[in-house]
C-alpha cells in the first residue's frame, strides 16, 4: 500500500498550495514593495551577527586549516582518544585564528588611526588657508594669458563655493546627527561584533560538520548526478571566491605599503592617510585606482602644486606595475573574465549593493557566466552540436542533417577557427550552353 505522501492527490495538493503561496509573495511583492523592503532590512540587521561571524570564518579558513594540520599531530600524541585530539585541535585553531586575525586589525589601527586622526586635523586646520593661496598661485601661473586665468578663477571660485556650501549644509548636519545618535549605533555596532566573533569560532570548529550535513542533504533532496554536479559548484564557487579575495586583500596590501614607502621618499604630504586611501580603494577592481587617486591627488594639489603631478606620474606607474606584473602574479586567472565583463560587473553590482556590490560583483558574475557557459555547453552536447566558441567564427547557419556548420558564401577559407569554407564553384550559364551543344 503506498503512502499518503506518495500519492497523486497529495502531490497535486501540494503543488497547489505552493502556487498559492508564490501568488500570494509576489503579490505582496509587487503592491507591497516599501513593506517587503523594511521586513528584509530588519530581517538582515537581526542576522548581522551571523553575517559577521561568516566572513570573519570564511577570511580565516587558510589560517585555520593550516592550524589544524599543524597541531592535530601534537594533540594525537597528547589524547588517547582521537576524537578528543580532533576536537581540541578544532577548538584551539578556531580560537587562534580568530584571535589573530583581532590583533592584526588592532595592531594596524594603532599604527593607523594617531597618524590618519593628525592628517584629517592637520588638513581642515590649514584648509582655508590653502584655498585662499590657490588663486594667487594662479594668477602667477597663467599671467601671460589672462583670458585662461580669468576662466579658471570662474570655475575655482564655483568650486570653492560649492564646497563650502557642502561642508555647511551636508556634510556637518550629517556628522551631527551620526554624532547624535552614535553612542546606541556604536553599542548595537560592538554586540553584533562580538556576538558575531563567537560564532566565527563556532563555524571554524563545525566547519565539517556543516559540509558534510550540506553534502547529505543535496544527496537526500536530488539525484546522485545532479548532487554531485552541485556540491563541484560549490566547491567551483569557493575556489573563485576564495581566491580573488585573498588575492585582492594581499595585493592591496602591498599597494599601500609600496604607496607610503615612496611617498615618504617624495617627502609628500598626508602620507598614511593618501596610503590607506589608495590601499582600501584598490581592492576594488578597475574602478578602485581611479576612485582613490583622484581625491588623493586634490590634497596634494592643495599642499604643492608640482607635487601633485609628481603624485600622479606615481600613481600610473604603481597601477601599470600592479595591473601588469603584481595583480597577475598574485591572482592569476581566477576569474577567467574579459575586461568588458569586469567593467560590466563592477557597474552593475555596485549599482544594486553600493561598496559591497563592487567587491563581490567579479566574483560573483564570474560563478555566473560559469555556470550560464556549462548549461549551454551541455545543451550544445545534448544537441551534437560544437561546444568550441572558435567554431561559430564565420558560421552563416547549422546544418539540421549533419549538425556540422555552414560558413558565409563570401568567406574564404579559415586556419584559425577550424571551419572549412570551400564551396562548389559556380558555373557560368555560357559553360552550361557549350556542354548542350
Amino acid at each position: 500500500m503506498k503512502k499518503s505522501f506518495q500519492s497523486p492527490y497529495f502531490k497535486w495538493g501540494l503543488t497547489a498550495f505552493i502556487v498559492i503561496v508564490a501568488c500570494i509573495c509576489f503579490f505582496f511583492s509587487i503592491f507591497k514593495m516599501q513593506g517587503l523592503f523594511l521586513a528584509i532590512q530588519n530581517f538582515i540587521g537581526i542576522l548581522k551577527p551571523f553575517i559577521y561571524g561568516a566572513v570573519v570564518a570564511y577570511f580565516m579558513l587558510p589560517v585555520y586549516n593550516l592550524l589544524v594540520r599543524k597541531l592535530h599531530p601534537l594533540f594525537k600524541r597528547v589524547f588517547k582518544s582521537p576524537k578528543r585530539a580532533s576536537s581540541w585541535t578544532k577548538m584551539i585553531s578556531s580560537i587562534a585564528s580568530v584571535f589573530l586575525l583581532l590583533a592584526l586589525i588592532s595592531a594596524l589601527l594603532s599604527m593607523v588611526l594617531p597618524q590618519l586622526a593628525t592628517s584629517i586635523f592637520s588638513l581642515s586646520n590649514s584648509l582655508p588657508e590653502y584655498m585662499n593661496e590657490v588663486p594667487a598661485w594662479l594668477e602667477n601661473l597663467l599671467k601671460d594669458s589672462p583670458g585662461i586665468r580669468d576662466n579658471f578663477m570662474k570655475l575655482y571660485v564655483q568650486f570653492s563655493d560649492w564646497m563650502l556650501d557642502w561642508m555647511k549644509d551636508d556634510m556637518l548636519p550629517k556628522l551631527i546627527g551620526v554624532m547624535g545618535g552614535g553612542l546606541l549605533g556604536t553599542l548595537t555596532m560592538l554586540k553584533n561584533v562580538v556576538v558575531g566573533i563567537i560564532i566565527a569560532i563556532y563555524m571554524l570548529c563545525s566547519k565539517d560538520l556543516f559540509a558534510a550535513q550540506t553534502k547529505k542533504l543535496a544527496y537526500s533532496i536530488f539525484s546522485t548526478e545532479h548532487a554531485n554536479l552541485f556540491i563541484k559548484n560549490m566547491r567551483f564557487i569557493h575556489h573563485v571566491f576564495g581566491g580573488f579575495i585573498t588575492g585582492k586583500l594581499l595585493d592591496s596590501l602591498i599597494i599601500g605599503m609600496i604607496t607610503f614607502v615612496a611617498m615618504n621618499l617624495l617627502n609628500m604630504p598626508y602620507i598614511v592617510l593618501i596610503s590607506v586611501v589608495i590601499g582600501v580603494t584598490n581592492f576594488i577592481p578597475f574602478f578602485g585606482p581611479f576612485i582613490g587617486a583622484i581625491p588623493c591627488s586634490l590634497l596634494v594639489l592643495m599642499i604643492d602644486p608640482i607635487q601633485c603631478i609628481y603624485f600622479i606620474l606615481f600613481i600610473l606607474i604603481l597601477q601599470q606595475f600592479d595591473g601588469n606584473i603584481l595583480g597577475p602574479k598574485i591572482l592569476g586567472d581566477s576569474t577567467g573574465l574579459s575586461s568588458f565583463w569586469v567593467m560590466f560587473a563592477i557597474l552593475v553590482a555596485g549599482g544594486l549593493f553600493g561598496f559591497v556590490g563592487m567587491v563581490i560583483g567579479v566574483p560573483l558574475f564570474a560563478v555566473l557566466y560559469s555556470l550560464i557557459s556549462s548549461l549551454a555547453h551541455r545543451s550544445l552536447q545534448d544537441k551534437d552540436l560544437p561546444t568550441q566558441t572558435v567554431r561559430y567564427f564565420h558560421v552563416d547557419y547549422i546544418d539540421p542533417e549533419t549538425h556540422r556548420p555552414v560558413p558565409f558564401p563570401t568567406e574564404k577559407p579559415s586556419e584559425e577557427t577550424g571551419v572549412s569554407l570551400k564551396r562548389k564553384p559556380r558555373r557560368s550559364r555560357r559553360s552550361d550552353e557549350e556542354k548542350k551543344k
